[in-house]
């Protein structure tokens, strides 16, 4: 899907699918015009919002989310948001000294590989999830008509 339609419809396919599965009320925030990038760019994006919405399913009690896609000229951002119950103290220690759960330590290591990097915060108003990956010369957006 993401070969064909670019990162910036499927993520708003996969977000409104799921606010309408579990019942979360789920804001989508993209740039204007999100240029396309090369696969494993757009994929580590997907897989970061999917990972993270899910475990916002699981384990939040949120009743809302936010997720907020940026670009900038050597960088992309993800924001994801929720105002649930947090990740208690003990698991965040946990997290920080194991390198965290599996979906966790899935996401940061794809991200490392493409020079990004991953950041969770959390209190009792809710969990942010921060993600930052550069977008080098050897990864400039695809021309817009270019296959």
């Amino acid at each position: 899907m993401l070969d064909e339609v670019g990162l910036s419809s499927a993520l708003r396919w996969y977000v409104d699918g799921f606010a309408e599965r579990s019942q979360i009320a789920a804001t989508l925030d993209l740039p204007e015009k999100l240029d396309r990038f090369p696969t494993d760019v757009e994929i580590a994006i997907f897989r970061v919002v999917q990972e993270s919405l899910t475990n916002i399913h699981r384990h939040s009690g949120s009743l809302s989310c936010y997720v907020k896609v940026g670009q900038g000229q050597n960088h992309l951002t993800v924001e994801i948001r929720d105002e649930g119950k947090g990740i208690p103290k003990e698991m965040q220690s946990t997290l920080k000294s194991s390198g965290s759960g599996v979906g966790l330590r899935g996401m940061a290591e794809r991200l490392r590989h493409l020079g990004g990097t991953l950041e969770i915060r959390s209190s009792d108003k809710g969990t942010t999830v921060l993600v930052s990956l550069p977008i080098p010369p050897a990864m400039v957006p695809y021309a817009e008509g270019a296959a």
